[in-house]
Formats: structure tokens, C-alpha cells, sequence
């Protein structure tokens, strides 16, 4: 039996802003859009309980889940659990956030299209009830 590979694929990066998480996520950049792409390729961690504020983007985002286990909710509608694996479409101008599990770490890749030169609009915070509620 082989033993199975926890390192993760990319590291971690640099710590988010409090402006726009809650908890300990970071940010690792991959590909910035150019003339070729019309969006950015990152990867984000999320420490146990770490999560965005709610946002949208503009055209649209893509989320491939490399690492543990966390949560994506649209505003309105019930949270999806998400784990290793999953792949989240979220479309243009929907309300969501995403994060990590409250005992588990998360890491996806983003792949945010743009816009002109916008790619996210930035709401207010998911509250603790909220997020307590996904979690239990």
C-alpha cells in the first residue's frame, strides 16, 4: 500500500486582506491575465474556518478544489459542500462566497474572467451565524 501524498500542489502565498476574508486565507498567483487570457489563474488557501466576503464577478468564475473540504453558497440558496476534486461554475453577477470547513483547511484554484479590467465586486462579510450554520 502506498502512502498517499498530502503536500500541497502549490504553496500557500501571501496572506488576504481582512477586508475581504475572515480568518487566515492566502493568495498564490499562477497566471495573470494578458492579451491571450481574459482572466486570472490563482490559488487559494483557507485555514479551518477562513472565508471570502460575499462577492461577485462580472463574467463569471470558475473554482477546482485541490485540498480538504469547504463550503460555496449562492446568496438565497443552501450551501454546497465542496471537498478535493469538485469543480464550481458560478456565474456572472451571482452573490456567493466560498471557504474552508470549520475543522478542515481548503485550497482551490480560481480561474476569475474579466471584465474590462474588473473581476470581482466585494459585499459585506459572511457573519458568523451564517457561516455557523453552513457548519453544522
Amino acid at each position: 500500500m502506498t502512502a498517499q501524498n498530502n503536500t500541497p500542489l502549490f504553496s500557500k502565498g501571501e496572506k488576504l486582506s481582512a477586508e475581504w476574508f475572515t480568518g487566515n486565507a492566502f493568495l498564490q498567483p499562477l497566471l495573470p491575465k494578458d492579451r491571450n487570457n481574459e482572466f486570472a489563474l490563482v490559488s487559494v488557501t483557507f485555514e479551518p474556518g477562513a472565508r471570502t466576503n460575499w462577492h461577485t464577478h462580472p463574467k463569471g468564475q470558475v473554482l477546482i478544489i485541490t485540498e480538504g473540504e469547504g463550503f460555496y453558497q449562492e446568496r438565497g440558496k443552501p450551501a454546497q459542500s465542496i471537498k478535493k476534486g469538485d469543480i464550481v461554475n458560478i456565474p456572472e453577477n451571482v452573490e456567493h462566497w466560498h471557504g474552508a470547513a470549520v475543522n478542515s483547511k481548503m485550497a482551490h484554484i480560481a480561474i476569475t474572467n474579466y471584465k474590462g479590467e474588473e473581476n470581482v465586486m466585494w459585499l459585506k462579510p459572511v457573519t458568523d451565524e451564517e457561516f455557523n450554520e453552513v457548519n453544522k
